[in-house]
């Protein structure tokens, strides 16, 4: 049964059109803006910005140790490493194998501290794919595709699937792991017909939570492909374009959204633990 609205709530309101949320190990949540900012949100919901890149933040990710974030700039066409405790950015990455980023959009670290980072390609045309990167910054381009606007990505429990979400398919993909890191073989995962597929998140049961930009609702994919809805907010207002999420909270079973149509993030029981990310481990 999907959840009310009542168990969503406004949880930092203040943030320039987020569409990135991420979770650090100490409670803080971290975002992006639309101008560039990088915000970090107490577990009390204090936002503050702590730097900006001047361009257009479309996903984060914690490193490993979760000393810097990950940070996908569509403007500069780059993933940025932004170092937390020096409070410095630097250009991680501006593509892989001659290839320069388009749409840099979502970014995941793997056991190893390797980085997916998803590339959208261009609205409307199949080109998207995924480039890998090592730690100390090269990279290849990990799997052509060509995907319908390759978006928000997350590995399974095991790292034996990568699951991305493709907004104009619309719908999830995943791309077997290889014993070697290679990518394997490729399939649909679930289709959301007349939605737009942007933010995956796992559950510890590996359930895939799916945020969609349109309409303005979470569904839920279960290990059996079937989809649930979790939460539909139909007038836009506690939920306005939900795009990335992340599960966090002091008991890890609240999830995040990131609202690109206003300037909260939102916060959803679901009473149901997520799976922590290497981060977290």
């Amino acid at each position: 049964m999907a959840l009310t609205i009542d168990k969503v709530s406004v949880f930092a309101d203040g943030v320039d059109h987020s569409e990135c949320v991420c979770v650090h190990p100490d409670g803080s949540v971290w975002a992006g803006g639309e101008a560039g900012q990088i915000y970090r949100i107490s577990p009390e919901g204090e936002i503050k910005e702590m730097n900006s890149t001047g361009g257009f933040i479309l996903g984060v990710a914690l490193s490993n140790d979760a000393s810097w974030l990950a940070v996908c700039d569509s403007k500069h066409h780059c993933v940025w490493k932004y170092e937390i405790a020096a409070n410095k950015l630097t250009k991680f990455a501006e593509g892989a194998d001659g290839e320069n980023f388009n749409i840099p959009n979502s970014a995941v670290f793997d056991k190893q501290g390797r980085m997916y980072v998803s590339e959208s390609g261009a609205f409307r045309k199949v080109i998207g794919k995924i480039m890998r990167f090592e730690p100390n910054g090269t990279g290849h381009i990990w799997h052509h595709g060509p995907f319908s606007f390759a978006n928000g990505i997350a590995l399974s429990k095991n790292e034996d699937y990568l699951y991305i979400a493709c907004t104009w398919l619309p719908g999830v993909e995943r791309v077997a792991i290889n014993a070697d890191g290679s990518a394997g073989a490729r399939e649909v995962f679930v289709t959301i017909p007349q939605s737009c597929p942007d933010g995956v998140a796992f559950d510890d049961d590996e359930n895939l939570y799916i945020a969609c930009y349109t309409p303005n609702a979470i569904y839920v994919a279960n290990k059996k492909q079937e989809i649930t809805l979790l939460v539909d907010d139909w007038e836009a207002h506690t939920l306005a374009n939900p795009t990335n999420i992340a599960f966090g909270g002091r008991k890890f079973d609240e999830l995040y959204a990131a609202n690109l149509g206003r300037w909260h993030i939102s916060k959803i029981d679901v009473g149901v633990k997520g799976m922590k990310l290497n981060c977290h481990k």
